[in-house]
């Protein structure tokens, strides 16, 4: 069996004591049929010297929860990883970009989908109503440009004060009813191929799809009308070399779809959903293990 790292929360957090050693399990299951032993390690443990992830031929960021909580630590993680050449995928690059929503902007840019946003350093009263005129909507959200399980995340209808904001710069969007109703599409790509879709509804009266807040999780035989295509342009913008992928997507008001999310760090694989428990990312791993 060949070791591999498993990047994990920082052990002296307690908020997700109780929640990543089932999901490392999951992921050793998977990674085991390939032949690949998964060794925990907390990605605080090297922020400044990455002398503890060189004897590995691999490591995956994939339970490196609490990054958003402690940016700062995380960039400078990032940065140390990429200098001491790392074996890491997704690499260390794309980790620390893709820690901070603004590039959604970006991916906008090249002609992605994205809901209309508005762009603010530390979101105020009076950009809050000027996104309601701006968007003609009576709800909107209101939440951090780093952000992770939907962290600080608020909505607001119309006339409602901003209490809790976010601190520093954040992102202002129309709500999508269509959470509610059709929820929210997960594309799950290893490798670049796609592996499975699931689509992610809220409880009644909530917006938020997570299972924390009771978020329930179906299997999709294959992706909707028009979802694969704008998965597809979201990878092709962001053009890198990527082993493991999650585009979360919602349908707009006319029926086209939206993207919500490039997850390229530290996304849920949804494996109970994928086929033959995720022996395709396993597969993956594998791939780029020989090459």
């Amino acid at each position: 069996m060949t070791e591999i790292a498993v990047l994990t929360p920082d052990a002296a957090d307690p908020s997700y004591a109780g929640q990543w050693p089932g999901v490392l399990e999951r992921l050793a299951e998977a990674l085991a049929t390939a032949g690949l032993t998964a060794v925990p390690t907390a990605w605080t443990d090297h922020i400044d010297d990455a002398s503890g992830l060189m004897r590995f031929p691999l490591v995956l960021p994939l339970i490196a929860w609490g990054y958003h909580r402690d940016h700062d630590h995380w960039m400078q993680a990032c940065a140390t990883w990429q200098a001491a050449g790392v074996k890491m995928l997704n690499p260390p690059s794309v980790l620390a970009w893709n820690s901070d929503k603004s590039y959604l902007g970006r991916l906008a840019d090249q002609g992605v989908a994205i809901p209309d946003t508005v762009w603010v350093d530390g979101p105020t009263q009076a950009d809050v109503d000027a996104a309601f005129d701006r968007f003609g909507t009576d709800t909107i959200i209101v939440k951090p440009r780093v952000s992770g399980g939907a962290w600080k995340t608020l909505r607001l209808s119309r006339g409602d004060r901003l209490a809790g904001a976010p601190e520093g710069p954040a992102m202002i969007q129309p709500y999508l009813p269509s959470i509610e109703s059709e929820g929210e599409t997960s594309l799950l790509f290893f490798g670049g191929r796609l592996s499975h879709v699931v689509n992610k509804r809220p409880v009644p009266g909530e917006f938020r799809v997570q299972v924390q807040y009771g978020g329930g999780y179906v299997a999709l035989p294959e992706p909707p009308a028009g979802a694969l295509a704008l998965a597809e342009k979201t990878l092709a913008a962001i053009g890198e070399d990527l082993l493991y992928a999650r585009i979360d997507m919602a349908p707009d008001a006319d029926g086209g779809w939206l993207l919500m999310e490039a997850e390229l760090i530290e996304p849920d694989f949804y494996l109970a959903s994928a086929p033959e428990g995720g022996r395709r990312f396993a597969e993956a791993v594998r791939l780029r293990l020989d090459a």
